[in-house]
């Protein structure tokens, strides 16, 4: 993505979220716009389940770093949408999806294979599955589903979702050669006029492209290339998940901040000073039917 791309697209943004800078033709300024009752009343559900005491105190710590209800009220998630999060983990982003989609939407996690070779990752599967059942209150409506690329990248129906949810998975389908049929698989489950929501580890702009990935940090602009190559339209980019104190240059890639501090105690105070990684957040659209998206 260009400088002046983005400066377009945050311009985009500022005008539309400022009201209270808007001007009619006359050039007088126009009242705040006003927030609809239901509206509101998505963005306190948010924010209260954001707040539940059973995201565990750990959780909630990483609040200041992944901003959870500005990135969402961002990709514009409403309460009656279909959601797929993509390889949820240990269920960070859970704690909070599923009981805000419980009541009239569909939260599908699509996660690691739990047949797969690495115990590792079946065991995570099934620590996951285990937290879903513990809580019925919260998470009984949750669906599982398998996304284990390239031999099974279904996770859900064909055009059936309204939003797609990645959080820091590019570098790891770049690393397995993955990432362009991953990127055809999300579009392929999207609704037309659905959205993807992308969150990723930022490299700096002027670093050439690292095509595995291997420091964790993936270009913006490769980023974008990506998903426009499958279709989709770059709606809206936003700097909440930023981090000017990163400066990406650390021995271990991204897993040498926190949460992970791959190096232990060396250097650790200064690393947990840096905080986690600057992180790029990109809302990307599906075409709505017969509109051409530029594959």
């Amino acid at each position: 993505m260009t400088k002046h791309w983005v400066g377009v697209v945050a311009l985009a943004v500022l005008a539309t979220a400022c009201g209270g800078g808007n001007q009619d033709a006359a050039g007088t300024a126009s009242a705040p716009a006003v927030v609809p009752p239901a509206a509101q009343e998505s963005q306190d559900r948010l924010a209260s389940i954001i707040a539940g005491d059973w995201r565990s105190p750990e959780n909630r710590a990483r609040d200041v770093f992944r901003h959870p209800l500005e990135t969402l009220e961002f990709f514009g998630i409403r309460p009656d949408m279909t959601v797929v999060e993509i390889w949820p983990g240990a269920g960070w982003y859970t704690e909070i999806l599923a009981p805000y989609l419980q009541a009239q939407g569909r939260y599908i996690a699509a996660h690691w294979d739990p047949d797969a070779a690495r115990e590792g990752t079946r065991e995570a599967v099934q620590a996951f599955k285990d937290k879903l059942a513990a809580r019925p209150d919260l998470y009984g409506g949750a669906e599982v589903t398998v996304l284990a690329p390239p031999g099974n990248t279904a996770m859900a129906e064909p055009e059936s979702v309204d939003m797609v949810l990645t959080f820091r998975n590019i570098h790891n389908w770049m690393m397995a050669g993955q990432e362009e049929a991953m990127f055809a698989a999300m579009y392929r489950v999207l609704k037309p006029g659905g959205v993807l929501g992308v969150v990723e580890h930022r490299a700096p702009a002027d670093q050439p492209a690292d095509a595995k990935g291997r420091s964790g940090y993936v270009s913006e602009a490769h980023a974008v290339a990506l998903a426009e190559q499958a279709g989709f339209l770059l709606e809206a980019a936003s700097e909440i998940n930023a981090n000017p104190l990163d400066t990406k240059d650390h021995p271990a890639g991204v897993w040498t901040l926190p949460p992970t501090f791959a190096k232990g105690d060396e250097n650790r105070e200064r690393y947990a000073a840096i905080g986690e990684s600057d992180r790029f957040t990109l809302r990307f659209r599906k075409p709505a039917a017969g509109v051409d998206g530029g594959s």
